[in-house]
C-alpha cells in the first residue's frame, strides 16, 4: 500500500494528489465545498509563521487552510514542484 502524507506535512513547493479527506462529516463537507476531493492535485505555496494557515492551490483556486484541517487531507504521490 502506498504511503500517504497529510497535507499539513508538505513543505512549500511540494505537491501531491489527494487520496482521501478524513474527519468529522462537517469538516469533510466544508473541505469538499472548497475543492478538496480525492484525485485532485494540490500544491502548497506557503506556510504562515507561528502555526498559521497554509496557502494551497487546487487547480486555479487558492485556499488558506488551518494546519489542523490540512491534517485531515491525505496525499499520495508527493513530489517537489518542477523548476
Amino acid at each position: 500500500m502506498p504511503t500517504r502524507t497529510p497535507l499539513s506535512r508538505l513543505a512549500p513547493g511540494e505537491h501531491g494528489l489527494i487520496a482521501a479527506v478524513e474527519g468529522p462529516e462537517g469538516l469533510r463537507q466544508r473541505l469538499a465545498a472548497l475543492g478538496f476531493r480525492a484525485g485532485r492535485a494540490v500544491l502548497l505555496l506557503r506556510r504562515a509563521r507561528l502555526g498559521g494557515p497554509l496557502h494551497v492551490r487546487l487547480g486555479t483556486t487558492d485556499v488558506a487552510i488551518r494546519p489542523a484541517e490540512a491534517g485531515a487531507v491525505s496525499l499520495r504521490a508527493v513530489a517537489a514542484r518542477a523548476p
